[in-house]
């Protein structure tokens, strides 16, 4: 059996609003093992965006356990929440966040730099993820010259660039026409599974969701697990 990549125990997450406290996240439990892709379902508001930017160390839970490839996240400080966060973590949003001033190479060399990746290797690494992903011919363009497919393409080369171990998406094809979409999430879920990824992508398209190992849903702050999809 694959290792298990990612595990969140009784992971809390809440908000004060009016005057009054909303908890999000009320005790999710989770495990995700290498290999493995994950939906995550559930209705607008739920706290799906809430749970992937927690699992993703971007923000810290009011409370819980988060260990990503055998690291506990939990007591970590923010420049080692960052460094975590950058050789582990991989992530993908509805809105790919390129850059403007960069072309698509650049912006995927980036994180590279970032992680003190020679600029060489940095190059390489990042044009073979652009070709994987059907834009060689398209390296030197910058993010207005691309459509909106071609865009996320980038964000996704991006997103594996620093070889992660786990992929977060947030409605990744969300942004995209139902065709271009469909191409999309041909090539992150091919190369999630090429890359022996633990993916946790949440989604609120039912196609996508089918396609995966299987759905947790998140309803009234916990997980529950849904009849498990097969994958295409």
């Amino acid at each position: 059996m694959s290792e298990v990549v990612l595990t969140l125990g009784d992971l809390r997450r809440g908000f004060s609003q009016g005057g009054r406290r909303l908890e999000v996240l009320r005790g999710v439990d989770l495990q995700v093992r290498a290999g493995e892709l994950v939906g995550l379902v559930g209705p607008s508001g739920a706290g799906k965006s809430t749970l992937l930017h927690a699992t993703g160390l971007l923000e810290r839970p009011d409370g819980g356990e988060i260990t990503i490839a055998g690291r506990p996240c939990a007591a970590m400080s923010e420049a080692q929440r960052t460094e975590t966060r950058r050789e582990l973590v991989g992530f993908v949003y509805q809105f790919h966040h390129l850059l403007p001033e960069f072309t698509a190479l650049e912006n995927v060399v980036l994180p590279l730099r970032l992680a003190a990746v020679p600029r060489g290797e940095a190059e390489v690494r990042a044009g073979q993820l652009l070709d994987e992903l059907g834009l060689a011919d398209r390296l030197g363009h910058a993010p207005a010259q691309l459509s909106g497919g071609e865009q996320q393409r980038v964000a996704i080369a991006r997103a594996l660039a620093n070889r992660p171990v786990l992929l977060l998406a947030d409605e990744p094809t969300g942004n995209l026409d139902q065709a271009t979409a469909g191409r999309v999430l041909d090539e992150l879920l091919g190369l999630a599974r090429q890359h022996g990824l633990a993916a946790l992508i949440a989604t609120h398209n039912e196609a996508l969701a089918g396609r995966l190992d299987r759905v947790v849903r998140l309803e009234d702050g916990v997980l529950r697990e849904v009849v498990a999809a097969t994958p295409s």
